[in-house]
Order: structure tokens, then C-alpha cells, then sequence
């Protein structure tokens, strides 16, 4: 069995009219990055609370079809257990610190607290997260007081500390300036390299098309295409469905429509640059 897969899900949240998710099936395997991407309301943050366990179990509703994580069906699962196997960053890092803590270094460890892990533990885990995430000089420093950025990463270290081995991902860069979004990104290639799986809602489309693995459009509810990261982003028809492409992918498809298309459509700009260098050494050569 897939690390997770949704066998016909469909779920409508409490007095709605309409399914927020419709007959979606999809499997994901284990350590890759899922770029999740679509228009507004179109379902991706319904969709990643039914993958974190909170449908139908905090919002209720009507949940339909089988959600299985690690094999396990959700609805099978104690809240417990599935918190320390799913870690959840929110879209506002303004949300994600519990405002109880006086330091960082204990708003990391409060999630372990709550599992009940030894102190010993919990001081070695934070210790280790907060070096690889550079934000030692923040450790004593009031997580209530700190900027948008310095919030979001503290919101990746507290679910780091955690262990989890899945990772929820929604929209961490909608209020970030570049330089946040570029510290966020460096962390969340981090993960990648450590083998988590990871699911990232994103509307900076040119950086999922650079780190994701896979990519899933969600319009309306529905799945209406995925694959890899170069498939879904090669179609340029995704425009006229509402759904962003990379300025690359659409470099691209300009190169080919006018006669000289690159030896491999390009979707992020090292691809493109290699096609470019390409070309002009076979100019060269001729």
C-alpha cells in the first residue's frame, strides 16, 4: 500500500450545499515533495486539514471514501498519535505561536511537553533544530515579539522537534517579504533532503516548479491534473482553467511555437539557462 492514499474522497463541511472535495484519488509516496496548487477556494486547505486528521473530526461534516496514512485508515487513528506523525504549518505565522511561552527555545519545546517526553529529550531536540535552522540568537528572545519571518521559522522548528515524518505545508510564504520566503525555502529543501514527505500549498508557482516533485491542480474541489512537475507545468492549457505556470514554462512554449523549441521544455531557470547555453554551442559547432 501507498505511504498515503485517498480512495474517493469527498467531504462537505457542515450546512454547505456543495462538496469542498470531490471523488479524489491520489497516492503519495514516501519523501517526495507534493506541490498543491489552484485558485482561491478552489479546496487546497480543505485538503490539507483531511490529510493533517481534522475532517471530519474538528470541522465535522460529511466525509465519504477512505483516507489512509502509513496504511492506517484516519478515522482509525488516536489524535496523539497522528500529531506526532504529521507536522502542520499554518498559512499565518501570526496564528502558529501559542502566545503562552516567554522564549523560543520554549515555544519549540512545547509541542514535545504536550507528548509527555523526557526533559532531557526535549532539550537535546531543540538544541539540534535550532542549529540546523540558524536561529540560535533568537532562543531567548520573546516568540511573541519577533517578525513575520522569525515567527515562521520558530513555527518550523517547534514541528521539526516533533520528528513528524509527513509534512503539511500551507501557503508559509503568503506574508513574506523575499528574503523570508528565500529562508523558508532553504529550510524546506532541507527537509527534502532528510526524506520527509512533504505536501506544500504555494501560489509562488515558479518555486514549486523548482522544488516539487509532483504537482496536484485542485479546482473547485476536484483533482483535474497531476504528475510530475514538468508534466503538469508543460501545459500551457492550465491557463485557461485559472491555473497559474511558471514564466519559464511559458518561455517555453513562446521557443516552440516560434520554430525553435529547447531540446527539453524548461519550467524553472536553470533549465532554462542550460537550453539557452545549449543552443548557442550548437550555433557554434554549425
Amino acid at each position: 500500500m501507498s505511504y498515503m492514499e485517498l480512495k474517493n474522497v469527498s467531504y462537505r463541511y457542515p450546512l454547505a450545499e456543495e462538496d469542498a472535495l470531490k471523488s479524489i484519488n491520489y497516492h503519495f509516496e514516501e519523501g517526495k515533495l507534493y506541490g498543491i496548487i489552484g485558485e482561491n477556494g478552489g479546496g487546497k486547505t480543505t485538503f490539507c486539514d483531511l490529510i493533517k486528521g481534522l475532517i471530519p473530526s474538528f470541522y465535522g461534516g460529511d466525509l465519504t471514501g477512505e483516507v489512509f496514512i502509513k496504511g492506517k485508515e484516519i478515522r482509525d487513528w488516536e489524535s496523539s498519535a497522528l500529531a506526532s506523525t504529521i507536522g502542520y504549518i499554518f498559512q499565518n505565522p501570526f496564528t502558529q505561536i501559542s502566545g503562552i511561552k516567554e522564549t523560543v527555545f520554549e515555544e519549540i519545546a512545547l509541542g514535545l511537553e504536550n507528548l509527555g517526553v523526557d526533559r532531557e529529550e526535549i532539550i537535546e531536540r531543540v538544541t539540534k533544530v535550532v542549529k540546523q535552522l540558524k536561529i540560535e540568537h533568537l532562543i531567548k528572545n520573546n516568540p511573541n515579539k519577533l517578525s513575520g519571518g522569525q515567527r515562521q521559522r520558530v513555527a518550523f522548528a517547534s514541528i521539526i522537534a516533533m520528528g513528524t515524518d509527513i509534512l503539511v505545508i500551507d501557503e508559509p510564504t503568503s506574508q513574506l517579504d523575499p528574503k523570508g520566503t528565500s529562508d523558508i525555502f532553504e529550510i524546506i529543501h532541507l527537509l527534502k533532503e532528510q526524506g520527509k514527505t512533504i505536501l506544500l500549498v504555494e501560489h509562488k508557482i515558479d518555486l514549486i516548479a523548482e522544488y516539487a516533485d509532483e504537482v496536484l491542480v485542485i479546482k473547485q474541489g476536484e483533482l483535474i491534473t497531476s504528475g510530475t512537475a514538468s508534466e503538469v507545468f508543460s501545459d500551457v492549457d492550465l491557463l485557461n482553467k485559472g491555473v497559474n505556470i511558471p514564466q519559464i514554462a511559458l518561455l517555453s512554449n513562446d521557443m516552440k511555437e516560434q520554430g525553435q523549441p529547447f531540446g527539453t521544455f524548461a519550467i524553472t531557470k536553470s533549465q532554462a539557462m542550460d537550453q539557452i547555453l545549449k543552443k548557442g554551442s550548437e550555433k557554434i559547432c554549425q
